[in-house]
């Protein structure tokens, strides 16, 4: 099964809510501390209550990389726990070119054996060309998102009158060949997202930024469902797995995320 019949057949189930996996030692339950692989031992509790109702899992590779070859070996013993019929967005954030760039997605799907990317396209296709090389992989593009500072670059003006992150879709759809192109657009930017939904077409959409950012569930919910396009992710990291800090952590994260999958279904009539 490739990565993108993993989203389609997690979508056609009814579940849209991606757990970001941005597992910070600081805030993970105390008693875990005390554990030499405590980052491994948090996610496989997290992993263990709710994948039977998630439709993908993210990981941010930065919450793993700090730690240097420890934390690289707990990012890789989680990913090699979470169900094969499940999404892995490998979420590192690459951006660079030629060899580096083929490395880097050797590294993420090869070593690691995420299923998905994200990526930082703005050096260009030949930055983004090493990952869709991988045919079966699933490849979300940088393209509009959640964070204040995506005005910086993100929403520029260019010359024929777009806005830079509506070229980067575009771009994106070209480059979507073997069907293994996604973009990332905060659900921050609803009016953005409204205005372009018809532009990005059968593109995947990863959106982060709903709960802590500000990102309102309901709104994301109702443009996908007016646009009848049901092929999208809603991340959640903090809101799912830091809703307890006691022991209990596990199961209010399973409570939490089901919580939001009643909303969805109820928004989406399923």
């Amino acid at each position: 099964m490739n990565a993108l019949e993993k989203l389609r057949n997690k979508n056609t189930e009814g579940k849209f809510i991606c757990v970001g996996l941005d597992t910070d030692y600081n805030k993970i339950p105390s008693h875990l501390k005390e554990l030499t692989n405590s980052l491994y031992e948090f996610n496989r509790e997290i992993i263990e209550s709710t994948s039977d109702s998630a439709a993908a899992y993210k990981l941010n590779f930065a919450f793993y990389e700090n730690f240097g070859p420890e934390g690289f070996k707990e990012l890789k013993k989680t990913i090699e726990i979470i169900p094969k019929d499940i999404l892995i967005i490998g979420d590192a954030k690459r951006g660079d070119i030629g060899n580096t760039a083929r490395m880097y997605a050797d590294s993420i799907f090869n070593y690691f054996g995420c299923d998905a990317s994200t990526i930082n396209p703005y050096m260009g296709e030949d930055s983004v060309q090493p990952f869709l090389e991988f045919e079966n992989k699933l490849n979300f593009i940088l393209t509009l998102t959640s964070n204040p500072g995506s005005v910086d670059f993100e929403k520029l003006k260019i010359e024929n009158g777009d806005y830079l992150y509506q070229q980067v879709i575009k771009k994106t759809a070209e480059w979507n060949n073997n069907n293994n192109c996604g973009i990332v657009f905060g659900a921050t930017h609803p009016e953005e997202l409204k205005n372009n939904i018809v532009q990005i077409g059968d593109l995947p959409v990863l959106l982060p930024g709903v709960g802590a950012q500000g990102g309102s569930l309901e709104d994301i919910l109702h443009i996908f469902l007016k646009a009848n396009r049901l092929n999208f992710l809603i991340n959640v990291s903090r809101g799912i797995i830091y809703k307890s800090s006691g022991k209990d952590f596990a199961r209010a994260a399973a409570e939490e995320l089901n919580i939001l999958n009643s909303k969805v279904k109820k928004e989406l009539n399923m």
